[in-house]
């Protein structure tokens, strides 16, 4: 079947899309102004209206970026557009949509790498069971999130601030119900989620949230702003916006790879955060969550570190060096004995790959679940890839979510033969969740209910959530 083309109309102008199957798609639409020129290190701006039909079938530029490296490579896609209009939204809506439920969809990639335009978040599958789906481009690394003298903080999550106020505006031209938006995020794409639901202003526009395996924690503007410290003094300028303007994109880049070079994620160069902030990020997600009261979805995968640490780094820790990670991160002795308890046979390797997912990913959201009134709705994905003993690594179950099995991209962390009936139960509860605020399984409460998807089964197993334990005894952040 051929595709057709399909126009609509939004407040900037006319938008000439594809019909497919049942599916109109619409990509590239700006949502917001191009961030170069005079508008570098400023606020996302309005987008100039055009006046004839504007072709909506590509995507947009992509953002600035690195390439992943090394074996991370071989297992994370990279896409790269050139092109300065890197704010723009993608939309998948069935072709019959009216007033129908919203998901805004937010890529990960550690605030620096990442892009809406990989194969593996194509919306079809969402757009198919009666969502209308939303993604969008942001600023990364240096242009999104230095910690500049004279420039506004937090420049990504204001990108996707303004991408949701375009949502609420706009996506009634698509079909879809401005009062019905849930967000949806994985990795630091979850981090942004829980970040617009710590604003007032943006919190009051959705309608529920998905955060996968997303930190919660925003920094001070002192330790968030480390990375641009380092790269302005590696530069030889002044941590300020006139002199990072003057650099061009490439040349901050450059300096991020000679920064990065030799890093390790057992030590080296600092990363790119959110930092607290009176205008963009008023109080860190870890303590505003609890006061949200829309229905959350949050969860984690079993191995998360599995992707952050190849085997070799694994094999090289050795019991003196956990004992130091453990004392300059204050964890308690008893947590890495429960650990140790939870993996009989595990390495000293796969113990400090589990309290380091624990202390970033599993206990906040705990807590978080733990701290709520309002409904939220906690999983475990634990289905172990066959690839370079990955088992349930990190990025692993956004293939699942989307039900994109057999793409390559998500071929490349699951292997060729995953197993559909996980994807099926995941999709539909993720569907279920964006649609009626919620997955089909019991809210977290006193017996800290959760579901397990661990693909032994058609669907996950209920019951309670695992290693309670370790997850109790992790120190909360400071400050």
């Amino acid at each position: 079947m051929g595709q057709d083309v399909v126009r609509t109309r939004i407040s900037s102008g006319d938008l000439l899309g594809r019909r497919d199957v049942g599916i109109d798609r619409y990509l590239g639409v700006p949502y917001a102004a191009p961030p170069f020129g005079e508008l570098r290190f400023r606020t996302p701006q309005p987008v100039e209206p055009w006046s004839a039909p504007r072709d909506a079938e590509t995507f947009g530029p992509t953002a600035p970026q690195l390439p992943y490296a090394g074996a991370t490579a071989e297992i994370l896609g990279s896409v790269r557009i050139d092109g300065d209009g890197i704010l723009t939204a993608n939309v998948w809506a069935p072709a019959d949509a009216n007033s129908a439920p919203v998901v805004l969809w937010i890529h990960g990639g550690a605030l620096e790498r990442g892009t809406a335009a990989l194969s593996m978040y194509d919306g079809t599958a969402f757009a198919r069971d009666g969502v209308v789906f939303v993604s969008v481009g942001y600023r990364l690394g240096s242009e999104g999130f230095s910690v500049l003298e004279g420039a506004p903080r937090n420049l990504g999550l204001q990108d996707v601030a303004a991408a949701l106020h375009w949502v609420r505006d706009e996506i009634a031209a698509f079909g879809g119900d401005p009062n019905r938006i849930t967000l949806m995020g994985e990795s630091a794409g979850g981090a942004l989620v829980a970040a617009l639901l710590s604003r007032p202003d943006t919190r009051a526009l959705v309608r529920g949230a998905i955060v996968q395996s997303g930190p919660l924690e925003a920094q001070t503007p002192e330790r968030g702003g480390r990375v641009t410290q380092q790269l302005a003094k590696r530069l030889g300028v002044a941590a300020t916006r006139e002199a990072f303007t003057s650099l061009t994109p490439d040349a901050l880049l450059e300096a991020r790879r000679a920064q990065s070079a030799g890093s390790s994620p057992l030590g080296g160069a600092p990363g790119f955060q959110l930092v607290r902030d009176p205008d963009s990020l008023p109080r860190s997600p870890h303590e505003a969550l609890a006061d949200v009261d829309v229905p959350l979805l949050i969860g984690t995968n079993t191995d998360e570190y599995r992707l952050w640490f190849p085997p070799e780094a694994l094999a090289a820790i050795r019991p003196s060096k956990l004992l130091l990670a453990r004392l300059a991160l204050r964890i308690p002795a008893a947590a890495a004995r429960a650990v140790r308890a939870d993996h009989p046979g595990g390495s000293t390797g796969e113990v400090f790959g589990q309290l380091a997912t624990d202390l970033l990913l599993r206990a906040p959201a705990a807590r978080v679940a733990r701290a709520r009134t309002a409904q939220t709705f906690v999983y475990e994905f634990s289905w172990p890839s066959p690839v370079r003993d990955l088992r349930a690594a990190h990025a692993l179950e956004i293939g699942f979510v989307f039900d994109r099995l057999r793409d390559p991209e998500s071929a490349k962390i699951a292997g060729t033969a995953p197993p559909q009936a996980l994807a099926s139960a995941m999709h539909d509860a993720w569907v279920r969740f964006i649609r009626d605020g919620d997955p089909g399984w019991p809210a977290f409460d006193m017996q800290r209910t959760a579901a397990l998807f661990d693909g032994a089964g058609e669907g996950p197993v209920i019951g309670p959530q695992r290693r309670q334990t370790v997850l109790d005894l992790l120190p909360a952040p400071r400050g």
